[in-house]
C-alpha cells in the first residue's frame, strides 16, 4: 500500500486525527507546505529548552563522556527527527566553548524532568519525554565510534562566536528506542548559555509503514 494511504487510512497526520481533502485556498489553488512545517501544523512539533532570561545554565566544564545537558527520549514505536538546535552563550569563561548533538540507542538514565512544549500551542503532549540538567547533569549511554552519530559538533571562538546554531537540511530519523542528546562545555567553570532545540514526532508506523 503507498506511504499516503497508509497515512490517510490511519487518520494520522492530519490535525485532530481529521482526514480532510487537500488543502486548497480559496482561489482554489493547491496549497503545499514544507514537510517540517506540515508536521508542526499537525501538532507533531515538540521543543526541549534550557533556561530562562533571568536564569541561563551553567555550561559542563568539558564535554564529558555519558554527561549532556538536554535529551529527547523515544520508546519503541516512536520516532523523532530534530530539525533545530540553538545555543547561545550568555557569559563566556575560557577559551573553546563547545556544542555537540548525538545520538544512541538507549534513552537518558538520570537527569531532571522536562515536558517537551508543542509548537503548535493547542498541541498534545508528547508521546516522547525529555530532561533538563545544568554542567552535564542529564546522563547517557557511552559514546562509542560505532554506535553513537554525531549530528552536529561546532567549537566556538572567544571573541568572534558566541552562538552555535543547526539547521539541517536532512534531518536524522531516530526509530526508537533512541536518545537525541546535547553537549555544552567550556574549558574553565562559569561559562552559562541559553538553549534549545525543536524535534518532530512521529509513530514509527508512519516511518516504516511496513
Amino acid at each position: 500500500m503507498p506511504l499516503l494511504q497508509v497515512f490517510r487510512s490511519l487518520a494520522a497526520g492530519f490535525g485532530h486525527n481529521a482526514t480532510p481533502p487537500a488543502r486548497l485556498t480559496t482561489m482554489a489553488d493547491q496549497v503545499v507546505a514544507h514537510f517540517y512545517q506540515a508536521m508542526i501544523l499537525d501538532g507533531r512539533g515538540y521543543q526541549v529548552r534550557a533556561g530562562t532570561i533571568t536564569t541561563p545554565l551553567s555550561a559542563d566544564v568539558l564535554i564529558t563522556d555519558t554527561a549532556a545537558e538536554m535529551a529527547a527520549d523515544a520508546a519503541s514505536g516512536t520516532t523523532i527527527l530534530p530539525i533545530f538546535l540553538q545555543i547561545d552563550i550568555e557569559a563566556l569563561v575560557g577559551t573553546l566553548p563547545q556544542v555537540a548533538a548525538k545520538s544512541v540507542a538507549t534513552v537518558s538514565s538520570a537527569g531532571t524532568a522536562f515536558t517537551p512544549l508543542p509548537l503548535k500551542s493547542d498541541g498534545s503532549a508528547a508521546v516522547t519525554t525529555a530532561r533538563v540538567a545544568a554542567a552535564g547533569g542529564v546522563t547517557v549511554t557511552a559514546e562509542l565510534a560505532t554506535t553513537t552519530p554525531v549530528h552536529y559538533i561546532q567549537t566556538l571562538a572567544v571573541a568572534a562566536d558566541t552562538q552555535a546554531l543547526w539547521e539541517p537540511i536532512a534531518a536524522p530519523v531516530l526509530v526508537g528506542p533512541r536518545c537525541f542528546y546535547v553537549q555544552v562545555g567550556s574549558v574553565t567553570t562559569g561559562s552559562t548559555y541559553f538553549g534549545n532545540f525543536n524535534y518532530l514526532e512521529l509513530p514509527t508506523l508512519l516511518v516504516n509503514p511496513s
